[in-house]
């Protein structure tokens, strides 16, 4: 396998997945990880609540893109969580001396190395552990361009974070990795199952329902009581797309990218006119996200063009799960 190298990545679990396939000797970029684990998606949920306002996901739950990818490539994943802090680090120090590369689950909040205006309550971080020297251990975070050196007592609280996705100290490595894995058919089943999530989910708040339903929130925004929840709402919505992880029109274009990638690997043009498709869809989320924030500023705005705007957004996205449909997710090339 030779030396761990590090790698910069857009989006912590994607990033993971790529650099732990890499580095057992099946080179993968990060797009292809976010695809093949189904990383796409959209949910709007209003009964679940962070800080009073709806939680919006623009991707899966944490741990699916791992889960999907190992299971759909057929390498063993081993899921460990722990009762206490010292049993935790005395099992990862044995797996580093055994040569393992360790993926954790951490909060954001607690890692001592980010930037203290970085730092928000999220349970669900990934990064590696690659080695230890010194008491301290060598960390991996795909967000950060650079490893860092970390005491092996400063890493307890993040791993041991209370609240929503508590980590309670979860640690994974891969198995072996099969040899001559064909990535087409694989490739074709992953794209089916994000097409069909997105277009044909029974439950409204997913998919281009939960779009939809998002949107007709925004138009109601006006008749809440409180007249400062509007500008608190827009702000939250802009926050949970373009801060929380890649963010919702950067989740977008990593997906245009793993269509463009596949559509080398499958030699389908109708792929690569979806990856262009999709590219345009993310660029659009960036608009509206622009157009809410500029909202929050203003004592007079339109919640109608801020609608408008995310319509245009739900539009274009919409189109490409259609052509996707259409065209038997890349079968034909």
């Amino acid at each position: 396998m030779g030396k761990f190298k590090h790698k910069h990545s857009a989006h912590c679990e994607s990033g993971v997945v790529s650099s732990l396939l890499t580095h057992g000797g099946f080179p993968m970029s990060e797009a292809m990880a976010f695809g093949l684990g189904d990383g796409l998606a959209f949910a709007y949920l209003p009964i679940v609540k962070l800080d009073g306002m709806p939680l919006v996901a623009y991707r899966m739950m944490p741990k699916n893109i791992i889960k999907n990818v190992s299971k759909r490539l057929k390498i063993p994943l081993s899921v460990k969580t722990y009762s206490t802090p010292q049993k935790a680090k005395d099992d990862l120090i044995k797996m580093l001396n055994e040569g393992q590369i360790v993926g954790l689950q951490t909060s954001v909040y607690y890692l001592p190395y980010f930037p203290a205006n970085m730092r928000f309550h999220f349970n669900a971080h990934n990064l590696l552990i690659y080695g230890v020297e010194n008491n301290e251990f060598l960390i991996s975070d795909p967000v950060f361009e650079e490893p860092f050196r970390v005491g092996i007592d400063e890493l307890d609280k993040a791993r041991f974070a209370k609240g929503v996705f508590a980590p309670k100290g979860s640690a994974y490595t891969l198995g072996e990795i099969p040899k001559n894995i064909d990535l087409a058919p694989i490739i074709i089943k992953s794209i089916k199952r994000t097409v069909n999530m997105m277009l044909r989910t029974p439950m409204p708040w997913i998919g281009v329902r939960g779009m939809k339903m998002m949107k007709k929130a925004i138009l109601n925004l006006d008749k809440h009581k409180n007249k400062r929840y509007p500008a608190l709402y827009l702000g939250h919505l802009i926050r949970m797309q373009e801060e929380i992880g890649t963010g919702g029109g950067g989740f977008r274009l990593m997906y245009a990218a793993f269509l463009l990638e596949a559509s080398k690997i499958m030699n389908s043009e109708k792929l690569r006119i979806a990856s262009q498709m999709m590219t345009e869809a993310g660029d659009k989320w960036r608009e509206f996200a622009l157009v809410a924030s500029k909202a929050c500023r203003k004592v007079e705005y339109s919640l109608g063009d801020i609608s408008e705007s995310l319509q245009v957004a739900i539009d274009h996205e919409t189109k490409v799960y259609q052509y996707l449909k259409e065209h038997k997710y890349g079968r034909i090339s």
